[in-house]
């Protein structure tokens, strides 16, 4: 028997069951399980203590907007939301108190030269096909005939695709046209990326719908954009950085300064307080 129990004290109750205070204001328990649907987490107490953390900061932003007198007036969008009260006053309060500065001509052009790849047109490639469908049980040994097949005589791929193929490019010769990144399954793309132009792929390609005999017609390489085309996505992205740093410093200040009880928001691995 532990010395706790024998002195007959109650255990401390665990962290997700603890009262949580903000300057005295309560964070109700009926909350933080209606909030928990919004932080997934592999277990129910770390999605409790997620939410707990975004509540109780919710709560510091509240108490301070109300503190400084920030009028609450909420903002539609275009489709006809509307803000609350509370996301209004959060709102107003970060946009009077964190003050962020806009990315100049050298950050923006610094980050583009750094990240050139990132700016880069998608590689297209046109490609052909014949599928034989997951589940045909003898696909494996017709792909086998008709690689055989196409070795010695190529030119006959339409003809195949148009006897074997499961997809409706076999109308078509087999043509998919041009495919760009995401627009097949990752097995295919990958393939696609292996082969030499005017080849067929060396053995079928396997992915979930099926056996593909992939031929590559042509591959049409991306291009390097222009700095100008990309230099307000390259701002926005830099800026939105900047804000959501400040935001966070700010945050920490607010709890630095306020009385939080029932949870220990380092401990609760916040990266809001880190």
């Amino acid at each position: 028997m532990s010395t706790t129990a024998a002195c007959g004290a109650k255990p401390a109750p665990p962290a997700s069951r603890k009262t949580i205070r903000v300057n005295g204001v309560v964070i109700p328990r009926a909350a933080i399980a209606q909030e928990t649907q919004h932080h997934p987490a592999p277990r129910p107490l770390d999605a409790m203590k997620a939410a707990s953390v975004a509540l109780v900061v919710r709560e510091l932003l509240l108490q301070e907007a109300r503190r400084l007198g920030i009028p609450a007036d909420p903002a539609s969008d275009g489709e006809g939301r509307r803000e609350t009260e509370e996301e209004a006053l959060i709102r107003g309060l970060v946009e009077r108190e964190v003050q962020t500065p806009a990315a100049d001509e050298a950050a923006c052009r610094r980050f583009y030269e750094q990240n050139r790849r990132q700016f880069r047109s998608p590689d297209l490639h046109e490609v052909r096909h014949i599928l034989l469908p997951a589940n045909e049980p003898d696909r494996a040994e017709v792909a086998a005939a008709i690689l055989a097949r196409l070795a010695v005589a190529p030119g006959e791929f339409g003809e195949l695709a148009l006897a074997h193929s499961a997809c409706p490019s076999g109308r078509t010769d087999g043509s998919l046209g041009q495919i760009g990144p995401g627009q097949t399954v990752p097995e295919f793309e990958e393939a696609l990326a292996r082969m030499s132009v005017g080849a067929i792929h060396s053995e079928p390609v396997e992915t979930r719908y099926g056996l593909h005999i992939v031929a590559l017609d042509r591959r049409i390489e991306g291009r390097d954009l222009p700095f100008d085309i990309v230099r307000g996505k390259i701002a926005a992205w830099l800026e939105e950085k900047v804000r959501r740093t400040a935001i966070r410093q700010y945050i920490q200040i607010l709890a630095g300064r306020a009385e939080i009880d029932g949870i220990d928001l380092a401990a609760a691995g916040s990266p809001l307080v880190q």
